[in-house]
């Protein structure tokens, strides 16, 4: 394997996302990324803690989950703006997690822990009802009719959420594919344990409170596409 090239992973994946590589990390970013990402990466090889809270050097009192953070805009905005509460973020492309863990490193946070591969694995280590709230933004629309089956969100992830969310916690979805948008809300609306937290259209139209939008939104926008908001709660 040459300086430039990116190890293989070694665990299977369900398959819910696409490359793991875009352009060759610089040489600093890459420095950076190795040195840091190893201190802060969830080790599923040991069973996870009964207490998530015990993961984090900060003092937290609750723990949320953000699968596919893309740039890491809203995952550190949140972070920053809830010291008290503990984050595990997910991200398998490999530049999106190499650009998260250079801002890390540039305004270190101690509220974030992280894992680089494929978040079904994160959830089958997780506790039973140890998370406060799960997000996931924009997340592969995988548009074809044929890829369908490998969009994230699907009755058995669904299973999964309902095992790890305390009861009452959110489950937040955010797309610009209207296709998407509908399957969330058909595959939720059949699965026993979430509830659609919308009176009116404005409800699901509104960014979240302190909304800090992506650069994937910003890019939606430009080509004309609008997102919609959801938030199910775990019975």
């Amino acid at each position: 394997m040459t300086e430039t090239e990116e190890p293989r992973r070694e665990r299977s994946t369900e398959a819910f996302f696409g490359r793991r590589n875009g352009k060759t990390l610089r040489p600093l970013q890459r420095s950076i990324r190795d040195e840091l990402l190893p201190l802060l990466k969830l080790d599923l090889s040991e069973s996870a803690p009964n207490d998530l809270r015990s993961l984090f050097t900060a003092e937290v009192d609750k723990v949320r989950l953000e699968i596919g953070f893309g740039g890491g805009e809203h995952l550190l905005h949140e972070a920053a703006r809830f010291p008290k509460a503990g984050f595990i973020g997910v991200e398998p492309f490999v530049n999106s997690m190499a650009k998260l863990v250079v801002d890390l490193h540039e305004k270190p946070l101690q509220n974030i822990r992280l894992y680089d591969d494929d978040a079904t694995q994160v959830l089958d280590w997780l506790p039973e009802a140890s998370l406060d709230g799960i997000d996931l933004f924009y997340p592969d629309p995988w548009p074809k009719k044929k890829h369908w089956k490998r969009r994230f969100v699907s009755q058995k992830n669904l299973d999964r959420f309902a095992r790890v969310l305390k009861p009452g916690s959110p489950f937040r979805f955010a797309s610009d594919i209207d296709t998407y948008v509908n399957w969330t809300l058909q595959h939720c609306r059949i699965h026993s344990e979430f509830d659609w937290q919308a009176e009116t259209s404005a409800d699901w139209h509104t960014p979240y409170e302190a909304w800090p939008g992506t650069r994937y939104e910003q890019k939606a926008h430009r080509e004309g596409r609008i997102g919609a908001y959801l938030t199910f709660l775990r019975r």
